[in-house]
């Protein structure tokens, strides 16, 4: 009868750790606390991104944001095939979020999540998440990031449950503008 109960005893254990490791892994995902949008608007580069059906083939790919009435207008772009890919959305705010969580649709009436969950305090990068951890994308203003602000971002990332393995780099060299 012994070894019976030594052996529900290890798989009790180790269902228990298993667990413990799994919540931990999958803890919720947190935001910064507070977004300035006005400072948050404008321009942004994708720097690198979890790959996408939605940006497949793309390179140059920027985010500019402004301020509409009741809406913030999102303008994405992206070089592909030879020109300039544009998809128009709309984002708006998740109220006591503190400007951190917007939901975004760019087919009325889907919507995502857009979650900023780092924001240098002078806003020259930022990392944008999906609770489900599916997305990710680091931003910049500019089309390059300093290896050693890119080696930050990828720790946080770590420190967060993203898997860096799956961030694939933005070409950033088009001549072309718009």
């Amino acid at each position: 009868m012994q070894p019976y109960t030594s052996a529900i005893f290890c798989i009790f254990s180790l269902i228990i750790l298993s667990s413990c490791q799994l919540a931990q892994k999958n803890q919720p995902l947190s935001t910064v606390s507070q977004v300035d949008l006005n400072r948050y608007l404008g321009t942004w580069y994708e720097i690198a991104a979890y790959p996408n059906y939605f940006q497949r083939g793309c390179k140059c790919t920027t985010a500019n944001y402004s301020q509409e009435k009741t809406t913030i207008s999102v303008i994405n772009r992206c070089y592909r095939d030879g020109s300039w890919d544009i998809a128009d959305g709309k984002a708006r705010v998740v109220p006591n979020s503190g400007n951190a969580k917007l939901k975004v649709w760019f087919f009325w009436p889907f919507k995502g999540d857009y979650w900023i969950i780092d924001l240098d305090e002078n806003y020259t990068y930022a990392v944008v998440g999906h609770p489900s951890r599916h997305y990710l994308w680091i931003l910049s203003r500019s089309p390059q990031m300093e290896p050693s602000r890119y080696q930050k971002v990828l720790e946080f990332i770590d420190s967060v449950d993203f898997d860096r393995n799956r961030l694939v780099k933005t070409q950033q060299d088009c001549k072309d503008t718009l």
